[in-house]
């Protein structure tokens, strides 16, 4: 399945500090194992907050995407122009655009299960992904149906409703999930502070979950004068916990904004239907782009 990486802006406003007694092991993204501190309490009391919750229970019957809800033609795409044109969200609409056939889409799991969430629109998903208008490169669409796709869920693989948008020089459709995510429950855990610090910083978004669901990237923060974030990884049999830090200062004059590094991380098993936190925020990492 291909995708595409959406733009998001940098996490939340936030509190205070909490701990608790732990669940796990952690390592850091592309290292060994480093000693416990800040980042590994708070994951250890993420994870406990999170571990037979409230929350917990409402987050395991809801829809979470995990892939991206947008998915691009095979070969996207052919030329630098095009590559602009969908960067820039520049389409022009060359079809009418279709009433969809019921308010209601069902999302149905591979290993059972089904949940029923009101459909998206034609128009409301176009525009989704075509929000530019300037004068330069476009992508023309041509046609536009109501179809279906799969994607990777909070609770494993699913197939969804979803906008296929035909353009023009491409074989296959841009596909639009025609589904809006569930409400996520409020989380049984404060954010860890009111500014992150080196030692635990909010990580930006999910990037990416690989097929075989052991690898995670993610989008995280760094300054111009540090070495770069580190990711750490907290394991438990219902959750997993991503804490990022900065590491490393250099010196000399120093610009003020912050830079988004992917960083992939390995699982010692498969991510499956555990809970992906954000040990800063305290909230589960979804799809990028929403639904």
């Amino acid at each position: 399945m291909r995708r595409h990486t959406a733009r998001a802006a940098m996490p939340l406003s936030v509190l205070a500090l909490l701990a608790v007694g732990g669940c796990g092991g952690e390592q850091a993204a592309g290292g060994g194992s480093r000693p416990e501190g800040t980042s590994q309490a708070r994951a250890r009391a993420v994870a406990e907050a999170w571990h037979g919750s409230r929350a917990a229970r409402a987050w395991t019957k809801g829809y979470h995407p995990l892939d991206d809800v947008v998915q691009l033609p095979d070969g996207a795409f052919h030329t630098d122009a095009d590559k602009r044109a969908y960067a820039t969200e520049n389409f022009v609409l060359d079809t009418a655009l279709p009433a969809a056939p019921a308010r209601t889409g069902r999302v149905k799991w591979s290993h059972g299960g089904s949940l029923t969430l009101p459909l998206t629109g034609a128009r409301e998903a176009y525009d989704s992904v075509a929000r530019g208008g300037n004068d330069g490169p476009h992508l023309t669409v041509t046609d536009a149906r109501l179809g279906e796709t799969t994607l990777l869920t909070s609770r494993g693989p699913a197939t969804v409703p979803a906008w296929l948008f035909t353009i023009e020089g491409y074989d296959t459709p841009l596909k639009r999930v025609a589904l809006g995510p569930s409400r996520p429950p409020a989380p049984p855990i404060r954010p860890a502070a009111k500014a992150p610090s080196d030692e635990l910083w909010p990580l930006a978004r999910l990037v990416d979950v690989s097929r075989d669901g052991r690898s995670l990237t993610v989008l995280a923060q760094r300054g111009a004068c540090d070495e770069g974030p580190a990711v750490g990884v907290l394991e438990t049999d219902d959750s997993v916990v991503l804490s990022a830090s900065i590491t490393g200062h250099k010196g000399g004059v120093c610009t003020s904004e912050m830079l988004g590094v992917p960083k992939t991380v390995t699982l010692k098993r498969p991510l499956g239907d555990r809970i992906l936190l954000d040990a800063f925020t305290g909230r589960p990492l979804t799809s990028p782009s929403g639904g």
